[in-house]
Formats: structure tokens, C-alpha cells, sequence
């Protein structure tokens, strides 16, 4: 009799195990599950989940892993999930500001063609004294703005 009940409690260990998940069914419940998370790919065998791909951050890598490893038939999670590098920031080009000396000629250049107008350049900065019409005023702005000056002052009486 006790042969009996020993043959017994091994065939019935023997089937609840053979009932366990399949691979397949545990890799349907992981993909689901999964699906919020782009990027990682999972891949189970003989109940042991391989995470693979890149991940984000390294939160986004163990948040992968605590998912998988709540699901039944998981006997254990192999993470090689990547982290991803981080994004390069670039940088702005610096501006260019002009040297006085080109500054004064290139800005000498511009007034001139503009009568009762004259310009001084100091430290990058263009000072603009005199009188001009209102309509004369972008155009004069724009083209000593372009020659790459640090700042344009504009004193100047509309007439």
C-alpha cells in the first residue's frame, strides 16, 4: 500500500508539472503585456524569459524585468536589454560680432546712402544719430544689422 501511495504523489507531481505553462503560452502573456513597452523583445525557453533590445533608461530596463518575472511559468529573466545612449545636445553656433575696425568701414559704407545719417562704432555696438525718413528706417536697420554688429542703437529723429 504504501508503494501505491508513493507512485501516486510522484505521478501526480509528474502531471501538475507537465500542466504547467508551455513556452509558447508564456511568451503570448509576455508579448501582451509587453506591448507598452517598445523596444524589448522577450524569447522563453524551458520557462526562462531572455529579455533583449534597448531600453531607454535603466528604470525602463528593470520595469521590463519586474513585468515578466509576475508572470506564471517564469522561472527566471536573463535581461540583456540595452540602455540606449544619451541624445547629444547640440550646441548653438556662437555668433559672430564683427572687430570695430571692419564694423566702422562696412557701416560708413551703408549711411553714406542714407542723407543727414552718420554712425559711430564702439565695442561692436552701432550708434545711429541724425535724421531720416520713416520709410528709409528698416532698410538702413536690416543693412547695418547684417554686417554683424553686437547691438545697433537707433538715436535717430524720423522726419
Amino acid at each position: 500500500m504504501r508503494i501505491k501511495s508513493i507512485l501516486l504523489g510522484v505521478s501526480l507531481a509528474i502531471s501538475l508539472v507537465a500542466c504547467g505553462p508551455k513556452d509558447a503560452d508564456i511568451q503570448k502573456e509576455i508579448t501582451a503585456k509587453l506591448s507598452a513597452l517598445p523596444g524589448v523583445e522577450v524569447t522563453v525557453k524551458d520557462g526562462v524569459a531572455t529579455i533583449t533590445g534597448i531600453c531607454k533608461d535603466d528604470v525602463f530596463k528593470q520595469n521590463a524585468e519586474s513585468i515578466i518575472k509576475g508572470i506564471k511559468g517564469v522561472k527566471s529573466v536573463v535581461n540583456n536589454c540595452e540602455i540606449a545612449a544619451p541624445e547629444t545636445v547640440s550646441t548653438p553656433a556662437p555668433v559672430e560680432i564683427n572687430p570695430d575696425s571692419v564694423l566702422s568701414t562696412s557701416v560708413n559704407e551703408v549711411v553714406k546712402t542714407y542723407n543727414g545719417v552718420s554712425a559711430t562704432v564702439k565695442d561692436g555696438v552701432v550708434t545711429l544719430t541724425g535724421t531720416i525718413k520713416r520709410d528709409q528706417l528698416p532698410n538702413l536697420i536690416k543693412s547695418v544689422q547684417e554686417l554683424k554688429p553686437k547691438k545697433v542703437e537707433n538715436k535717430l529723429t524720423i522726419k
